[in-house]
């Protein structure tokens, strides 16, 4: 049988690579999951209140953009954030991952490239490998905070084959919240090259230090810019799949409708379940962020005491990106599941390599760990890693 070379180019997913041996491990010990974004904090019972008022006598197609409830919820969401945009602005999609997937397939050919700063979250080289897109990956420096290097940096990254730029704000993995001056860079520079600017902002709400802004709030982007949504972190329904993209440039959205249109629709039963959650009171983000606030702090104190760790300085999102004093993260990450443990529980890492494009080395050290495990839990793993790292064969 002959594979595709679309597919082939697709990369294992560093977050779930390992979850083989962790599915057998976790037969005989407890893991502490610090390597998904898998929110713990309990989901809204609107959902559920939502997903069973649908009883309908034949459970039949939605509609290719979305479920009409579940669009005026999102646009009155973005209202409250000062955002105004039509219903035909907004296209619902399966998660935000699918979201992602028809912006990189609705601006990009094979062989065009996206600028991304490294490190960047992981599956965006799935979205793109799958059309053959490539990465110009941009360094930026924990030194810095994994702030934007200064604009004709960026500007030399650019070339004939360049259709956009992709930045998630908050950041995954690093924890970074983009300054506004950052952001007029880049919205000068997507106006001064004729790209597409992608804002991933599903971590909108994540805000812990410092002001934030939407890139949907820079008005001369109109023309330029997709904003990436989705339910699954906000209100802690990542099973819920349901996500959406945005974009007032009337050419690109006949091209969205088309790829609705290609998938029918999304599930009409999760799509009332989201409808409900967008109803979710302001009340409910005092008590989340509240609870985040406090494990990033926790995971931040925990660090700084482990000798030879040098960690990011997260100011939104729920990660951090860890440097390691070790030879390898992905063989640390294994060796931490099958070969160590502190009275039969381990934990599991996300290494570090599978955040960047330009360099195979680069993360080689590194790891990102996702703070979602409630304070105590989250001190338990962190003893278990620091334990871990004075004992690893590997260490440096």
């Amino acid at each position: 049988m002959h594979i595709s070379q679309r597919t082939l180019h697709i990369p294992t997913s560093p977050i779930r690579k390992l979850a083989p041996i962790a599915n057998r491990v976790e037969k005989t010990k407890k893991i502490y999951h610090l390597n998904i974004g898998q929110p713990d904090i309990p989901t809204p019972d609107s959902f559920f209140e939502g997903v069973a008022s649908y009883h309908p006598k034949v459970v039949a197609y939605g509609k290719s953009q979305g479920n009409e409830k579940l669009l005026q919820g999102i646009r009155n969401y973005y209202a409250g954030w000062g955002m105004e945009y039509d219903l035909d602005d907004i296209f619902v999609t399966n998660g935000g991952s699918e979201a992602v997937s028809f912006a990189v397939m609705t601006t990009c050919d094979p062989g065009d490239n996206i600028l991304m700063f490294e490190p960047f979250y992981a599956n965006y080289k799935s979205f793109t490998g799958a059309y053959n897109v490539e990465i110009n990956g941009v360094p930026t420096s924990p030194d810095t905070g994994y702030h934007l290097p200064d604009e004709a940096t960026v500007e030399k990254y650019i070339n004939d084959r360049t259709r956009a730029i992709l930045i998630c704000n908050p950041g995954n993995p690093t924890g970074v919240i983009y300054t506004r001056a950052e952001m007029d860079m880049l919205s000068r520079i997507v106006r001064k090259y004729d790209l597409t600017l992608i804002a991933d902002e599903v971590y909108r709400e994540f805000v812990y230090d410092g002001v934030y802004t939407s890139f949907g709030q820079l008005r001369e982007l109109d023309d330029y810019l997709v904003l990436i949504d989705s339910v699954s972190k906000r209100y802690s329904a990542c099973g819920a799949r349901s996500g959406c993209v945005i974009t007032r440039n009337k050419a690109l959205q006949q091209e969205l409708l088309k790829c609705c249109q290609a998938r029918l629709s999304c599930p009409n039963i999760e799509q009332l379940g989201a409808a409900a959650l967008y109803t979710t009171p302001k009340s409910y983000w005092e008590d989340v962020k509240k609870e985040y606030t406090k494990r990033r702090d926790t995971i931040k104190a925990c660090l700084s005491r482990m000798p030879g760790v040098i960690s990011s300085d997260p100011k939104g999102a729920f990660y951090v990106m860890v440097k390691m004093p070790i030879d390898d993260t992905e063989k640390f990450a294994k060796w931490l599941l099958e070969d160590f443990d502190i009275d039969g529980e381990t934990v599991m890492i996300t290494p570090g390599n599978g955040f960047y494009a330009s360099d195979v080395k680069r993360g080689q050290d590194e790891a990102r760990l996702a703070y979602v495990l409630n304070t105590e839990d989250l001190k338990k793993a962190m003893r278990i890693l620091e334990e871990g790292l004075k004992k690893y064969p590997g260490r440096k």
